[in-house]
């Protein structure tokens, strides 16, 4: 690995990471999977918050999508602001465990609801499976907000990763569907842009965690093999030509994140398009590297996400 001045503080778990992530054999994803699970660590879960797993529609002709809904406990007043939760994992890996202490914190902290989904993943269910099953998700959450205890007119959706760009383009589909309605956009170290041309993306080659070749291989499995030269913004929501009309957005970067410039890109688009954008990169940091949670790095990007989807929540 190049001499990258990656922070001190998060030193520690370079050790730790896979060396090599292969993501070229689609067997070898299945199978590597549950270890990409190990890296997030599982808490006991909080007494403030209960949960709740569920199967609602799916697209048409599509399986039931699972969700997990995080409600905090006790009787809530007004209905609660909502947050619709999107994991990441490069398209082909990950599942609602990785994010579950998070919503938890998301719906004790917020006072929120939170619905987390189970996307169907690539290489065995490529584009468009995953936002899809997401739109769906979301819709579900819409239209049963009265039952949720939400309040329609403050739903947010949120991802990091792949996750981020799920959320970018389920939030597309929403505005071209006419529906839902969102309040808030929260992409985090988002994966916009499956061109691979930034000055990052062609220099981060072997990066900890997420580099230039896992990239090739993440869009080109959730892609698929017949996708053809038109790529669907839907896909890959840097090639949207319009994002005017969008939610509100708070986008992180990471300094050493091959993610890092679409990101940045995207967020200055959006700026561009008159949506309203809170946008950091955090120097000395990687794609990933909020792993270690007691790096002061990694508790300003988490405490800053945090205040910033509360501010968009409370209107």
């Amino acid at each position: 690995m190049k001499p990258y001045a990656i922070d001190p503080e998060l030193a520690p778990i370079l050790s730790q990471l896979p060396a090599d992530m292969d993501l070229s054999d689609p067997a070898a994803i299945a199978a590597g999977r549950a270890g990409h699970a190990a890296l997030f660590a599982v808490l006991p879960d909080r007494d403030d918050v209960e949960k709740e797993d569920r199967r609602v529609p799916g697209p048409a002709d599509a399986p039931e999508v699972p969700i997990r809904i995080y409600r905090p406990v006790g009787q809530a007043g007004a209905p609660r602001p909502g947050v619709f939760e999107i994991h990441g994992g490069g398209f082909v890996t990950g599942s609602i465990e990785m994010m579950d202490a998070w919503c938890q914190a998301v719906a004790a902290e917020q006072d929120a609801v939170v619905v987390s989904v189970e996307y169907r993943l690539a290489p065995e269910h490529p584009f468009p499976a995953g936002v899809e099953d997401c739109h769906a998700a979301l819709t579900w959450m819409a239209e049963n907000a009265h039952a949720l205890g939400v309040d329609p007119e403050r739903i947010a959706i949120a991802g990091q990763s792949a996750g981020g760009g799920l959320a970018a383009a389920t939030a597309l589909l929403a505005r071209d569907r006419g529906g839902p309605a969102l309040c808030f956009q929260l992409l985090e170290i988002p994966e916009l842009d499956d061109r691979l041309d930034t000055p990052s993306m062609r220099a981060f080659t072997d990066t900890p965690l997420w580099n230039r070749p896992n990239a090739v291989w993440s869009w080109r499995h959730y892609l698929g093999a017949d996708h053809g030269e038109e790529v669907s913004p839907y896909a890959a929501p840097a090639r949207a030509k319009d994002l005017r009309d969008l939610p509100p957005a708070y986008v992180s970067t990471m300094e050493f994140d091959p993610l890092r410039d679409e990101g940045l890109i995207y967020a200055m688009r959006l700026l561009e398009a008159g949506v309203s954008v809170e946008v950091h990169s955090f120097a000395g940091t990687f794609h990933g590297s909020a792993l270690v949670t007691g790096a002061r790095v990694s508790q300003r990007s988490a405490r800053e996400a945090m205040e910033a989807l509360g501010r968009a929540l409370r209107g």
